[in-house]
């Protein structure tokens, strides 16, 4: 009886403490579908034919035109637009983590394929990004005139100059961070496409001996990004991130011992993290070094990798608030760690959590902290109070994530959001028109940036929901990038194999609607040839001639073709999302004939060009 006095008792002063507490099971599923809506609100360049955020429409078409190179595409990071290159490739490596620890539940919730698509829409452009093993293209756009102005992306009048770095100007921290998202997602397409993971890795090989041989700060080479995307951290620990990826996706022991000899020198094994993003990524090494421990992989490197281990347990201890240096957290329970955009550090902490535990489960152990050991499964809890409270059960019954719950953020700091589309008005909006008539506007959103992960509230649970209010009111993709997985182990529960054993993705569900078949050998030829090079500005470019031919008895209609490693223009076809298709006068290609389409760029091979479909008649 006195029990349950006291459990009355105790319910009732945190209903008076926060008399907006509701408490209840969320639809973690339903959370998960609209997270992948909103990279689809982000994608920058030509937009594909299945885009399902219809408000959004091609913008950024001349991107890297003025600098020889192709750089359409790609993620816009928040409510800018602007492609920040570290930010971007932090997002595919945290959604190719994702998907790679909990592939199978996204399969199983039917967002697998959704998932495949977000990370291909960055390795896309992130491969067109590296035209040269030395160089990589760091940012397009800059943030200065960007925040001047408030436009559509489809209206962009703002610089979209293109900025890199090359052994002159060097920058780890982006080359490797880089690298880590290419052999990341490498193993995510290595059964479902497997000449693109070969492409992809190949890349990764090359930006980490990069990073590694012309050391320094990107920000101090790429000096637009200080203001917006500074790398206080520095590169040691990227380098180390790209290390422990690029040993996962390769398995070659050159990687693993790299970790175990520069833990030590490059900060991998001294630093106890209380956070993890885009910038500061200790954490997240010391995670996957822990795992390869578990694993039995550490080979003569067991005692660095065991110091790892240590750090990697004092993050997990700090998050739970039972270590010995531990993470504040608001009244209503919320981790915080900063004012702008603290809720990056939720979702990230969130991941490490989830995936910690399940190592965790998988080999039989517990966690090490101050106050004594900790179980895996209140790891997990943790994760997933800290996601409930995303979601609505906080002091305000807010959800931090646009259009989930019936309490959401209406007035988000984005500009595509905030003015109404181009598809229902397509009046031009000037740089400053937009502020005027529409930032400074009153009103909800025009388009609902559904599935958006907003900065969210302060130390005290507090939270402002205007559009003038930055810190707390503009998304990111990095906030959803860690989340995604998070919501698939929630949703689907713990696999029943061991999380510490190889993970087999599963191949996307097929398109039902999809019918058209790839091209066997002697229904289509494309043969390529180079036809001329000259050199301007110190650059040399190549001229390449493509025939593709119909060898097969009927008529070829329907073609799409796929053009990867093109470092410039083309002409003779038409773009349609991310592929290309016969040209505007003409609409199919009678047997036996051919057709002629050329292309210019840097490189000194060929595009890689295949049929990605078509059909007979």
């Amino acid at each position: 009886m006195m029990k349950g006095f006291l459990m009355l008792c105790y319910m009732s002063s945190l209903f008076l403490l926060f008399p907006n507490l509701v408490f209840g099971s969320h639809n973690y599923g339903e959370a998960l579908s609209k997270s992948f809506l909103f990279y689809e609100a982000q994608r920058s360049g030509y937009l594909p034919h299945d885009q399902r955020v219809q408000w959004r429409g091609n913008s950024g078409l001349n991107d890297g035109k003025a600098s020889g190179v192709d750089l359409v595409g790609g993620y816009y990071d928040a409510g800018d637009n602007v492609k920040f290159g570290l930010p971007m490739a932090f997002t595919v490596t945290m959604m190719s983590w994702s998907i790679i620890e909990y592939g199978k539940q996204m399969s199983e919730s039917g967002e697998l394929s959704n998932a495949i698509d977000a990370v291909k829409w960055g390795t896309d452009y992130l491969l067109k990004a590296h035209p040269e093993p030395h160089v990589l293209y760091g940012e397009v756009g800059d943030g200065t005139t960007d925040h001047y102005c408030w436009q559509r992306p489809e209206d962009m009048t703002t610089s979209r100059a293109a900025y890199r770095i090359d052994p002159s100007r060097p920058g780890s921290d982006l080359a490797g961070e880089t690298a880590a998202a290419m052999a990341a997602a490498s193993i995510v397409f290595r059964n479902s496409n497997p000449a693109y993971a070969e492409e992809l890795l190949t890349h990764a090989y090359q930006l980490f001996e990069f990073a590694d041989k012309y050391r320094g700060k990107y920000d101090s080479s790429i000096t637009v990004a200080q203001k917006y995307y500074r790398s206080v951290s520095g590169y040691a620990d990227e380098l180390l991130w790209a290390a422990a990826w690029l040993y996962k996706a390769s398995n070659k022991p050159y990687y693993l011992n790299y970790l175990g000899e520069n833990g030590d020198a490059l900060g991998g094994t001294g630093w106890s993290m209380t956070e993890f993003g885009w910038d500061v990524k200790y954490a997240g090494v010391q995670t996957l070094a822990a795992k390869f421990l578990m694993q039995g992989n550490a080979g003569n490197h067991a005692a660095v990798f065991e110091k790892y281990q240590e750090k990697a347990e004092n993050f997990m201890c700090a998050c739970l608030g039972k270590g010995n240096q531990n993470i504040h957290k608001s009244p209503g329970g919320l981790i915080f760690r900063q004012r702008w955009n603290n809720m990056q550090f939720v979702t990230s902490a969130s991941f490490l959590a989830t995936v910690y535990s399940d190592y965790l489960a998988s080999a039989g152990k517990s966690l090490k902290c101050a106050s004594g050991p900790v179980s895996s499964p209140e790891l997990l809890d943790f994760a997933k109070s800290q996601v409930d409270y995303l979601l609505g059960d906080n002091p305000r019954a807010t959800s931090y994530m646009v259009g989930y719950g019936n309490n959401y953020p209406r007035q988000v700091h984005h500009r595509g959001s905030s003015i109404v589309s181009v598809k229902i008005d397509p009046t031009f909006v000037s740089c400053r028109g937009g502020y005027a008539t529409w930032f400074n506007r009153k009103a909800n959103d025009p388009n609902l940036l559904t599935g958006a992960i907003v900065g969210g509230p302060d130390a005290y649970d507090n939270f402002a929901d205007q559009r003038d209010n930055y810190e707390q009111t503009e998304p990111a993709t990095y906030n959803n990038a860690p989340l995604i997985g998070v919501l698939a182990r929630l949703h689907g529960g713990q696999s029943e194999y061991s999380q510490l054993l190889p993970v087999a993705i599963p191949q996307p569900k097929p398109d039902p609607e999809q019918k058209a078949t790839p091209a066997p050998a002697t229904d289509i030829t494309i043969e390529q040839k180079e036809t001329t090079s000259w050199v301007r500005v110190g650059k040399t470019y190549y001229r390449y001639s493509a025939i593709v031919t119909n060898k097969s008895s009927k008529t070829l209609k329907n073609l799409k073709l796929s053009v990867s490693q093109l470092y410039g223009s083309l002409w003779g076809l038409s773009k349609y999302g991310d592929s290309y298709v016969f040209p505007a006068w003409i609409n199919s290609l009678p047997a036996g004939k051919s057709l002629e389409f050329v292309y210019i760029h840097t490189a000194n091979s060929p595009a890689v060009v295949s049929v990605s479909s078509y059909t007979l008649d």
